[in-house]
């Protein structure tokens, strides 16, 4: 593998982190630039980090198939519980908040909005939930190091890609929140229906 293919790798891996990101920034359309940047490195982070436990583990292990295909199998089912946890309650709180706005209506009142704002605690489940998978991409890396070369070296290869996570979910955050502005109270039933449509395509994909 050469610099070009861990770059396009980089941005494979990514996607799922982009779409999670702009969810979180249509949902918290007021989130400012400095506050973007934590969630952002906490993807950046964790994309790098999974694939290097990945590249590592296996000479701790083996180099076969078999592990791999376990990796992947695992990593699917933990990535669509948490994601379907994370959006299910994104839904659930949004249909609460609306029931309350409505019987406030009704009484004559004005109910009490809730911040949209993701805990840091949410934002590490969802940088998890989204990296889980490239664990098995550190085995393929460990094998094409054994194998055909991989240039550059791991710690260069897995920087490459968290960086180019980070830069990709942060742009994704700022057109999520140009979107959040539009779709107003609907934004959060949408971001948890998309947490969960992402988390069924890691399952079956």
């Amino acid at each position: 593998m050469n610099i070009f293919d861990i770059l396009l790798l980089g941005v494979a891996l990514s996607m799922d982190a982009v779409a999670v990101s702009m969810t979180n920034g249509m949902t918290d359309p007021k989130m400012g630039g400095k506050k973007m940047l934590v969630p952002a490195l906490l993807f950046g982070a964790f994309q790098a980090m999974m694939p290097l436990i990945g590249y590592f583990l296996t000479d701790l292990l083996s180099s076969s198939e078999a592990i791999k295909e376990t990796f992947e199998k695992a990593s699917k089912g933990v990535a669509f519980a948490l994601l379907a946890f994370i959006g299910g309650k994104m839904i659930l709180d949004s249909v609460k908040e609306r029931r309350a706005e409505r019987k406030a209506k009704e009484a004559g009142e004005t109910a009490e909005k809730a911040g949209k704002s993701l805990s840091v605690g949410e934002m590490i489940v969802q940088a998890f939930a989204t990296s889980v998978d490239a664990l098995a991409v550190g085995i393929s890396l460990k094998m094409a190091a054994m194998g055909e070369g991989l240039s550059p070296a791991i710690g260069w290869s897995v920087t490459i890609i968290g960086c180019t996570t980070f830069a990709l979910s942060l742009i994704a955050m700022r057109l999520g929140r140009l979107i959040g502005n539009k779709l107003a109270d609907k934004a959060e039933i949408f971001g948890g229906a998309v947490l969960i449509a992402i988390g069924l395509k890691i399952l079956l994909f």
